[in-house]
């Protein structure tokens, strides 16, 4: 069964980081992302860029409305994410609970929903 683990953290305080933490901290998801494929459960990941390069899009009355940036104000924001294949919810939350990013934000974990037929 397919999760995805969502990396949420306050992308602020990511300019008070030095360098050497900054590189401690990719080591770190290294290391995780290693585990993962070692485990033969890693589908997807990636970092995502910060928020304020997001665009927002809405279909409304047939028109495409773009807005930049997020919609909502939040004080973590998503910063990553994982798609894993687990047997169930257990196992997806312990590899969540293993994330880097659990230490100093938060992890949801989501299965994704089947295609209809």
């Amino acid at each position: 069964m397919e999760f995805m683990i969502l990396i949420y953290g306050d992308e602020s305080a990511w300019p008070d980081l030095s360098e050497a933490q900054l590189k401690a901290m990719y080591a770190e998801y290294g290391v995780y992302t290693q585990e993962l494929i070692k485990a033969g459960v890693m589908r997807a990941g990636s970092a995502l860029k910060p928020v304020a390069t997001a665009t927002t899009v809405r279909l409304r009355g047939g028109k495409v409305l773009n807005t930049d940036g997020p919609f909502a104000e939040t004080k973590e924001q998503l910063g990553g994410y994982y798609l894993i294949d687990v047997p169930d919810l257990d196992v997806a939350v312990k590899w969540a609970g293993k994330c880097p990013g659990a230490k100093t934000g938060s992890c949801e974990v989501r299965p994704l929903a089947p295609s209809p037929k």
